[in-house]
């Protein structure tokens, strides 16, 4: 269920056949594309921000900020195809130009004063997040990152979407909501370490912590007795870390669509904490700069079919103008180190920020 587009190939919307999107010159992708799940959407019919248009008719590439933005892209033709061959190679910046919204100074005053509300009792966990953005040298095509990203990182649920003014290359392991008629599933990731030995009493209570608040917002829109957890604590193996992931399933109630789906579930738990609200007031006062799609949600739907799959959009960059940014943050609860949390928001960062970056003497 979860990550698999249907094989389905519409017809053309202004007369033409399907097929990879063009590239300029300079490397730039021109045509509107989305390429999710394996496979590849052209032929950009409409754009919406009404998450409603979900629940009527055709394939959609969907992006949602985490402020709620919404970002719904109806596409013709969808076929099964290999991600398209960039123009060429990928010019990103330096290693060294990369700044963050928080420095680690700032990050680990964060932690503590998430500690210090739950030394109050106002809030479990709270996720605390940076953002990192540095200046593109030039002219950059988003293709050849997700292809460098695809070679150097492969995730279950990478997406690269690029319709006009909306670049995002996502590199996402965490299933947030997939969809097969009225069986929804969510894949909360709560846990990171280099190896599983590195895995903490921690790590497994904030993972239970989030599971429970995951069941609570399925049940808000499932049928009662519906809400299951088929698989709690498997341990998942990515390039470079290990995650701690759990499923929790549901049926959804009849009357409820993607719009309902969204306002009892998002943001995801995994990026917020429990209890949602307490977590969403206290990230807002400790964050200095909006998440984007950074926390948000990336990925597909068919509206006929009454299926799609949406990634947790974390391991994401979007582009804007001439600055790619990209998140990294951390779960931070009562036995939270502050220097242990400040180090996992940098081993989940590094290797994506080495893909998307360039060394002095080239790519």
């Amino acid at each position: 269920m979860a990550g698999a587009a249907p094989a389905v190939v519409r017809g053309p919307a202004h007369g033409r056949a399907p097929g990879a999107p063009q590239s300029c010159d300079n490397g730039a992708v021109h045509d509107a594309f989305a390429h999710v799940g394996g496979f590849l959407a052209t032929g950009l019919r409409e754009v919406t921000g009404d998450l409603g248009a979900l629940d009527g008719s055709g394939w959609w590439a969907v992006v949602v900020s985490y402020e709620g933005k919404v970002t719904c892209a109806r596409f013709d033709e969808v076929r099964r195809a290999p991600l398209p061959r960039p123009a060429g190679p990928w010019r990103g910046p330096a290693r060294t130009a990369w700044r963050g919204s928080l420095d680690q100074d700032a990050y680990e005053n964060g932690v503590r004063r998430i500690r210090d509300h739950i030394e109050r009792g106002e809030v479990y966990q709270a996720n605390l997040c940076r953002i990192l953005s540095a200046e593109l040298p030039g002219p950059a095509d988003p293709l050849a990152l997700a292809a460098r990203l695809a070679r150097g990182n492969p995730a279950p649920y990478a997406a690269m979407i690029d319709i006009p003014g909306l670049t995002v290359v996502s590199a996402s392991p965490e299933l947030y909501l997939s969809r097969a008629g009225d069986v929804i599933e969510s894949g909360p990731i709560k846990g990171t370490g280099a190896t599983a030995e590195d895995l903490l009493d921690k790590d497994y209570a904030e993972n239970l912590m989030i599971v429970d608040l995951v069941r609570n917002d399925l049940g808000r829109v499932a049928e009662v007795g519906s809400v299951t957890v088929p698989s709690l604590f498997a341990i998942e193996e990515h390039p470079g870390l290990v995650h701690l992931v759990s499923t929790v399933r549901a049926r959804l109630d009849g009357g409820a669509g993607w719009p309902e789906l969204f306002a009892a579930t998002f943001p995801p738990g995994s990026v917020t904490g429990a209890p949602k609200s307490s977590a969403l007031r206290i990230i807002d006062e400790l964050e200095p700069e909006p998440r984007g799609p950074y926390c948000g949600a990336v990925g597909w739907v068919d509206a006929d079919r009454r299926e799609g799959a949406l990634a947790v959009g974390i391991r994401t960059f979007w582009i804007e103008r001439d600055t790619i940014r990209f998140g990294t943050g951390a779960g931070i609860t009562w036995g939270s180190d502050p220097r242990r949390e400040w180090h996992e928001t940098e081993l989940k960062a590094a290797r994506l920020i080495g893909l998307a970056s360039v060394d002095d003497d080239g790519p």
